[in-house]
């Protein structure tokens, strides 16, 4: 009798397991599968987009991959999120455009405004200019759901290729309610940077990505994502650039600051029509004597100068309020200080402040800021 009662158990256990003739059939793609994971305990895992624009992380030999060849790269993805993608673009960093930039920009936004259940996002990107487009999405994506940039330094053709485990370390910072509220965030390497501070600091070495006098946000283990402090400067839903007000950035340009340096490069900026310069001075704040003329005339101009440094950290102080001689007003008059912002990211937040103001002191207010 107790063995016909096992038999009876055996059958029932069988036919629970096998699906109906005609039934919905298990999901063949990643991306499938990944959408319909749940977790008996904690429910739906939260669902992020991936936007694959391309980069060293897809640059396969002979085919780039694409978002779910990407999305196919990672092994243990349905554990931490319902991962869905898109193809944004397929380039090096090195070939998207600023009119890329605010494409992007708006996409992710619409995707928030329109699907409050989206979690966050992940983009790839190349690492030339990562720190760039995640700056931008920083300065112009509206919203508390993390932005998550990776990439990787070496190609999935390469021994050694770690761009699964850094798209896999994005998604997991991504789905982590702790990452609201933080901006766009840069993931490489095991841990997670704020897009305002990280620079790439090494051409080639994997621990390329360092926000230097102010150190890493967090960390990505096996066990969980751990953070270790907030960013204090205005992000996410609190930034004040509107990108869908925007059609075109204006141009502005980096001149850097060496022996010799001739004016006649800042001449020809404002000529081409810069209507803001990025100067990587020497130092804190110091120019080339040869450049004065070509700053002379940037001024007579109107085109705004911003001093960045080029010793790649530190800070140069903003004279916002400060006693000017009569000498140095129409120098003060048309000068912002950069503050502790490499000359690249100097250079995207003027563009976008350019297009709210002119005003030099609203512009310092928003170096200040952000």
């Amino acid at each position: 009798m107790i063995r016909a009662s096992l038999v009876s158990l055996l059958l029932t256990v069988v036919v629970a397991a096998t699906p109906a003739a005609g039934g919905a059939q298990p999901a063949s793609t990643p991306a499938a599968a990944t959408a319909a994971t749940t977790d008996a305990q904690s429910g739906p895992k939260p669902r992020v987009r991936l936007f694959a624009t391309g980069g060293t992380i897809s640059n396969r030999t002979g085919k780039r991959l694409t978002d779910a060849e990407l999305l196919a790269s990672m092994p243990g993805l349905d554990r931490y999120a319902r991962a869905e993608s898109e193809q944004f673009a397929n380039v090096a960093s090195s070939q998207l455009t600023l009119s890329q930039f605010l494409d992007l920009s708006r996409r992710i936004n619409a995707a928030f405004a329109a699907e409050a259940d989206l979690a966050g996002a992940v983009v790839t990107s190349g690492t030339d200019t990562l720190e760039e487009l995640a700056y931008f999405l920083h300065l112009t994506v509206r919203d508390e759901r993390p932005v998550v940039v990776v990439g990787s330094m070496r190609n999935p053709s390469t021994l050694g290729y770690e761009g699964a485990a850094n798209l896999l370390e994005g998604f997991r910072v991504a789905a982590d309610p702790q990452s609201r509220g933080l901006g766009t965030l840069v993931v490489l390497n095991d841990e997670i940077n704020s897009a305002r501070d990280v620079t790439k600091t090494d051409a080639l070495r994997l621990h390329t990505f360092q926000s230097r006098t102010v150190g890493v946000l967090g960390v990505v283990d096996a066990d969980r994502v751990v953070y270790y402090r907030h960013p204090l400067k205005r992000r996410g839903a609190r930034v004040e650039f509107d990108v869908q007000a925007i059609t075109t950035l204006p141009r502005v340009d980096i001149v850097m600051v060496y022996q010799d340096a001739p004016g006649d490069l800042i001449k020809a900026a404002v000529d081409a029509g810069a209507r803001g310069l990025v100067v990587a001075t020497a130092g804190a704040g110091a120019t080339s004597g040869t450049q004065g003329d070509g700053l002379d005339y940037a001024r007579s101009k109107q085109v705004l100068i911003v001093n960045g440094t080029r010793t790649g950290s530190g800070r140069i102080a903003s004279r916002r309020g400060a006693a000017i001689p009569p000498a140095f007003a129409q120098r003060a008059a048309t000068t912002v200080s950069a503050e502790d912002l490499a000359p690249v990211k100097a250079r995207l937040l003027l563009m976008l402040a350019l297009t709210r103001t002119t005003s030099r002191d609203e512009i310092q207010r928003m170096f200040e800021e952000y």
